[in-house]
Parts: structure tokens; C-alpha cells; sequence
């Protein structure tokens, strides 16, 4: 049964050079309106936690949540899914030092008016400062990752570096650290303490 995993998939594999006609016929047989274009999984993971706890399935909705394995891809993917490709909403997040990038990609996809959310570093450096530094560091325990943490410090490249700049190059030191962390850390934000980029995007669907 096709669903929006498969839509993903697809849209996925044009991006890569492969044929538009599946995505195509998913979009229109799931009534696709809203693609979410990320920069990669963790991401997804922390739209997709914040969604589930507000009661809303994206999906549903018609919302495709989507990684563009990279922000380099940003033009391409809004070529493939906005006004000169299948002609979705788009909308997203990206970090302030991408901001030109994102916005020379998107004119040259037609899509300028398209609105995108900012964050400030990352979506990481976003949460982490949310939480605070200790509230990051007690889930890294209770995750299990204290050690791995404690090692990872006394290396010299993180002398000198804040807590806060060492905990979110921690999170991206293993793979699979930041996606299982995008779900983590969005799962224990108070309500009303979720970083204005993300909780302005879900707002926005």
C-alpha cells in the first residue's frame, strides 16, 4: 500500500537522477501538499517527536516530512517539488550560516516566496539551549552515553569550547547519536519551551 514512506522514497531517488513519473502519481494519489524539506534525520526526528506530542499525524495531513541529505541539495529538491516540478507548499528549516544559500536556491527554483525557518547554529544548538546544558547532560546519562560523554570532553579539541558548543559536536560524533538525540531531546521540552524556528514551523502546516 503506498504511503507517505513511499512518497519519500521516491521523490528520494528523482533527487538522485532516477525517474519523476512514481513520485508524481504518489503525490497525487495521497494528495501530497506540504513538503518539509531538512536538512537530514535528525531533523525529521525532532518535527516528527513534536508532531506526535501535539496529537498530529503529518502524514495524514498531507505533509511530506522529508531529508535532503544535505543542504546542498536544497535546489534541487525545491526544482523537483515546488512551482516548476509538482508544485507543493514548501517549507522548512535552515541554519542562519545556510540562510543565502537557501535563498539563492529557492529563487532559482522559483519557489523565493516559499518560507523557511531559522535556527540559529543548528536545530541541535536550538534544543540544547532550550533544555540548558544540565537538562542535556541528565538525559546523556540517562541514555547511556555518560562515559562516551566524560571521554569525548578530555579531548584537546574541546578545550576552550562552552558546554553548550562541546555538547552539540558531542551529538554528532556517532552515527545514529543525532537522530536518536532530535527525538530525545524534542521528547523532554516543556510545552512552552520549544525553540521558535520548529514550534513556528509546525504551526505553519
Amino acid at each position: 500500500m503506498a504511503d507517505m514512506g513511499s512518497f519519500r522514497e521516491a521523490v528520494t531517488a528523482w533527487a538522485a537522477g532516477g525517474p519523476g513519473d512514481p513520485a508524481r502519481e504518489l503525490a497525487a494519489r495521497l494528495t501530497v501538499k506540504v513538503a518539509v524539506l531538512l536538512e537530514g534525520p535528525s531533523d525529521v526526528a525532532a518535527v516528527g517527536t513534536l508532531a506526535t506530542r501535539r496529537g498530529r499525524n503529518l502524514a495524514d495531513e498531507g505533509v511530506c516530512v522529508l531529508p535532503m541529505g544535505g543542504a546542498m541539495n536544497v535546489g534541487r529538491f525545491a526544482r523537483l517539488l515546488g512551482p516548476s516540478g509538482l508544485d507543493l507548499r514548501l517549507t522548512g528549516l535552515c541554519d542562519e550560516g545556510e540562510r543565502r544559500f537557501y535563498a539563492r536556491g529557492l529563487e532559482r527554483a522559483g519557489a523565493a516566496h516559499q518560507e523557511f525557518f531559522v535556527c540559529a547554529a543548528d536545530l541541535e544548538d536550538e534544543l540544547i539551549r532550550a533544555l540548558g546544558v544540565a537538562r542535556v547532560e541528565e538525559l546523556v546519562r540517562e541514555e547511556g552515553d555518560l562515559r562516551a560523554l566524560q571521554t569525548f570532553l578530555r579531548q584537546p579539541a574541546q578545550q576552550g569550547r562552552t558546554s553548550q558548543q562541546q555538547l552539540r559536536r558531542f551529538l554528532g560524533t556517532k552515527k545514529g547519536r543525532k537522530i536518536r538525540y532530535g527525538h530525545v531531546l524534542v521528547e523532554a521540552l516543556d510545552p512552552d519551551r520549544v525553540p521558535a524556528p520548529l514550534d513556528d514551523l509546525l504551526a505553519s502546516l
